[in-house]
């Protein structure tokens, strides 16, 4: 069985592209994902890079990404541990 990771790294012009891509207002999709629309716009401009699986998970659900899609991932690598 794979292992949770610590942290996904996740790439937050990606995340940026594709909410604006499907109307959503950054506030909306940070309520949806019951996370702070500060640490959204943190993480789309690129000040924050890691997540924790929870937030990760909420944040993918939100905007409709299956769970195998890394179209959100940085493409440094899927995860950090530790960080």
């Amino acid at each position: 069985m794979k292992a949770v990771p610590a942290t996904y790294e996740v790439d937050g012009q990606a995340i940026r592209e594709l909410r604006m891509s499907q109307g959503i207002q950054i506030a909306d999709l940070a309520r949806s994902a019951c996370i702070s629309r500060s640490y959204l716009t943190r993480l789309e401009t690129g000040v924050r890079r890691h997540m924790r699986p929870p937030a990760y998970v909420a944040l993918r659900t939100a905007l409709g990404v299956h769970t195998d899609d890394t179209k959100l991932l940085a493409s440094s690598g899927a995860y950090s541990e530790g960080r």
